[in-house]
Order: structure tokens, then sequence, then C-alpha cells
């Protein structure tokens, strides 16, 4: 009996700490949280700073925590030990929580060179992408309806505010466009579509790959991907995003009679990424036609579709998640209740910018409503709530609630805006934002009232560490 009363503690007490930490790792945060409660050793051991690295890894990715880790050693001026112990340091539970309960940014103007040096001219309906830590610069519409053919790259420093210095590609480089979309995957990037100065909806498929050359800077070598002969129909202002880390997912846009499309097509890509091979997937139910809307990849395997401009013109704020993980692919519409969104009555937008930032969640900026007013403000959709609500069944009003949060904005004003360009860096903790159409605030404007942006800046999260 004695025996009996000593061994009647759980087996888990007895477990190794490494054992402990593996299965902890399995477990959502909150029940890891409910497990520290039980007892002195547990606490300890569910607080430990290894542990919420893990934690933080696990649901942010390695190349998330890796540039974190770098950019706070490149902030310490300490030696180079010291450094590496304030790595070791880095108060991961507490960052965790910050990312989880942040609810502001902070935007910072990012100043170009004063000297005589080439910069990339004013510009919208573009695309910038981050990628072998540069930014990467392709096409747009500007003054006039005129298409843009360049490709710029700038290399970004671990100082945020840093002055960028942009390099103009020379080499081969696709057609002139706007409205295309540009997509990473792995180390290249893969172009899509878009509208020329002559009306022409394009359907080709390019692919760049980014080399650095220590005399003459970073460059990016474009070809034309071999898909085969089946592909999308031509199109512009469509949205796309990389799924599973070898597919490209593109859904509507615009096509050649000028009507909105509400098809979603998939390129899968070979190994090597030498050719491709599109195939349109149909599912029911799907989201309606639109266009000026956007695709954000949020876990590698599903895909939130968010506004955009549907068949009547009109503006739409609907969510669409594209799931490809459970064995078949799939379109499902996460209803929510407008009007229990506090200030949901600005989310309807088009043309506005939404990627995925640390903690998998989707920031939303900038787009214009049915009356093309442009908008400067940011949201959070919080799509790590996803997964739960389905499986409790929320009400539409509670979905609303969980959904959707509009964060505080500090720092620079910069003007509001729609078919901008943004992407974040490997931290997700930086968006860079650059171009678009603003208010017309030079004379002569043009007869609409807009003008096309030039100004790059970068939004920071506020986590207050």
């Amino acid at each position: 009996m004695a025996g009996s009363r000593n061994n009647g503690s759980s087996p888990i007490s007895h477990l190794a700490q490494d054992q402990l930490l593996s299965i902890l790792l399995l477990l959502p945060t909150s029940s890891i949280l409910s497990f520290a409660t039980t007892c002195k050793r547990f606490k300890y051991l569910s607080s430990s700073n290894t542990l919420w690295e893990s934690i933080c890894r696990r649901d942010w990715g390695h190349a998330c925590v890796d540039a974190i880790k770098s950019s706070s050693s490149s902030s310490s001026s300490s030696s180079s030990s010291a450094a590496a112990e304030n790595q070791q340091l880095l108060p991961w539970m507490k960052m965790y929580q910050r990312v989880t309960q942040f609810d502001s940014v902070s935007c910072h103007k990012l100043i170009h060179p004063l000297v005589d040096e080439a910069i990339p001219s004013p510009r919208a309906s573009h695309s910038l992408n981050f990628l072998s830590n540069c930014l990467v610069l392709f096409g747009g519409g500007c003054e006039g309806g005129r298409h843009l053919d360049d490709t710029w790259v700038a290399c970004l420093s671990k100082d945020i505010s840093a002055v960028l210095k942009w390099q103009k590609i020379s080499a081969g480089f696709p057609s002139g466009r706007f409205g295309h979309t540009s997509v990473v995957v792995g180390d290249c990037l893969i172009i899509f579509g878009g509208i020329n100065d002559r009306g022409v909806r394009l359907n080709d498929t390019w692919i760049g790959r980014i080399g650095h050359n220590e005399a003459f800077g970073p460059t990016l070598f474009w070809s034309l991907l071999d898909v085969g002969c089946s592909v999308p129909p031509p199109r512009g202002a469509h949205a796309g995003c990389c799924i599973n880390n070898k597919k490209v997912l593109v859904y509507g846009g615009i096509g050649p009679n000028g009507l909105r499309l509400g098809d979603t097509w998939i390129l899968d890509l070979a190994e090597n990424l030498h050719f491709g091979t599109w195939h349109e997937v149909v599912t029911c139910p799907s989201p309606p036609a639109r266009s000026g809307h956007t695709l954000t990849c949020i876990d590698g395997t599903r895909v939130v579709l968010f506004g955009g401009r549907g068949l009547g013109y009109e503006v739409l704020n609907d969510v669409w998640l594209f799931d490809t993980s459970v064995g078949h692919l799939s379109w499902e519409q996460l209803l929510f209740d407008l009007k229990n969104v506090p200030g949901g009555i600005s989310l309807p937008r088009v043309g506005h910018s939404a990627v995925v930032i640390i903690g998998g969640r989707v920031l939303v900026y900038g787009g214009e409503d049915s009356n093309r007013c442009r908008k400067n403000d940011f949201w959070l959709l919080d799509v790590n709530s996803i997964p739960t609500i389905k499986m409790c069944s929320f009400s539409a009003s509670s979905m609303a609630l969980l959904m959707w949060r509009k964060l505080k904005a500090g720092g620079y004003k910069p003007n509001s805006r729609s078919f901008h360009a943004a992407c974040t860096d490997y931290s997700g903790r930086n968006l860079y934002v650059y171009g678009g159409m603003v208010d017309g605030l030079v004379v002569p404007a043009d007869l609409s009232g807009l003008r096309f942006d030039g100004e790059l800046f970068v939004v920071e999260l506020v986590l207050h560490l």
C-alpha cells in the first residue's frame, strides 16, 4: 500500500526534461499555460526560454525567429560573446505574448539618397517582393496610362531606417505591364499576367532569379517559364500567392472582355523550377468574381481572400479561406457581421494590400471604397482564430469580434493610398510599402484628382519588448 501511495503520482512527472519539452511542443499554447499550474516543476519548465523559442519557431517559422535573433545581435554594440549571450536571453515567452496582444504600428519614411542616383519613378498596380534580403520592384502603371517594364532591387540593412540604394536591373525582363501578380517561390519570383498600356490582358508566366555580384551588387535574371499549352485566360488585377512551397495560386481578375473573373488556377512547379503546369480548380462553393482583391497564404496550406470589386462594380468585404490541407481543395466563406466590427463600416475595400506578419495573422492596409476614397488605416485579420471558429460554430456577430481588429498608427503619416504594393521581411515585424495612387497634391493633377506616388516607407509592429 505504501508503495502504491509513493507511486501514485502521474507517470508524466517521471519523464526527463527533454521528453517533457517534446510533449509540450505538441500542445497549443493555452494547454501549455494550463500545464504550468499543476506544480512548481512544471511551472518552471513551462516558462523556459528554450521551450518558448521552440514554440515561436513552431508557430512563426524558423526564418522569422532567425531574423529576430540576427536583428537583436546587430543592435548590440558589445563584443561578439556578449551579442551571442544577448541572443540566448531574448524573452521569447514575453515576445510571444506581445505578438498575440499587439495593437499598434509605427510608420517610418525611408529617405532616398541625396546624391544624383537613379530611383524608381512613381507608379501604381506594380509589385514589390522581399527576396534574398532585398526588395524587388517591378512594373506598374504611371502618368498617362503608360505601363512600366523596369525592375529595381534594393538590399536591406538590419537598420530599418537606413537609406536604401536602388539599383535598376538592365538584364532581360518581362514586357511592360500593371495589375500583374508577382509571387515568391523559394529563392525565385513568379510573375503572371497583367495589362499593358494598349489594354491587352496577358497570360504569360515569367521566373526571376536573384544574384549578387561583389562588383555590381544584386541583379535579377528573368526568363519566360515553360508552362505548356494549358494556361489561364489572360487577365489583370487578379491576385496570387505561393502555397505548399512550390505552387502558385491565382484567383479572379479582369479578363479580355473587361468582365471580372471568378476562376481558381494553380501552377505546379517542377522541382528545379525550370517548367510548370497550370490547371484549373473547380469547387463549390467558390468566391464571387472580382478584381483588386488580395490572396494571403497564412501557413503554407491555407489562403485568405479578402475584398476587391465585384461584377456589379460594388466594393466587397467578404473573407474566404482556401484550404489545401484537408485532402481536397476547397473554398469556404468565413461569415461575419460587419456592424459588429468596431469601425467596420470602413472595411470594404479594393486595391489594398494584405500580407502575413509574425504570428500568422494578416495585416491589411489602405485601398479605396466604392466612392474611390482612399484609405490610410491598418487592420489585423486574426486568421489564427479561424480553426477555432469553424469547430465551435460561432455566430456571425462573434466571428466579427474574433476576426478583426483596427490598429493604432503612430510615427510618420503617409498619404492615403490604393493600388500600392507591400511586403514583409523575414522577421514578419516590418512591412515595406511603395507607391500607389494618392490624392492629387500637385498642380497640375490629372482630371481624376489623383497622382501616382513614389514614396517608400516601412511599417513596424509595436511590440513593447
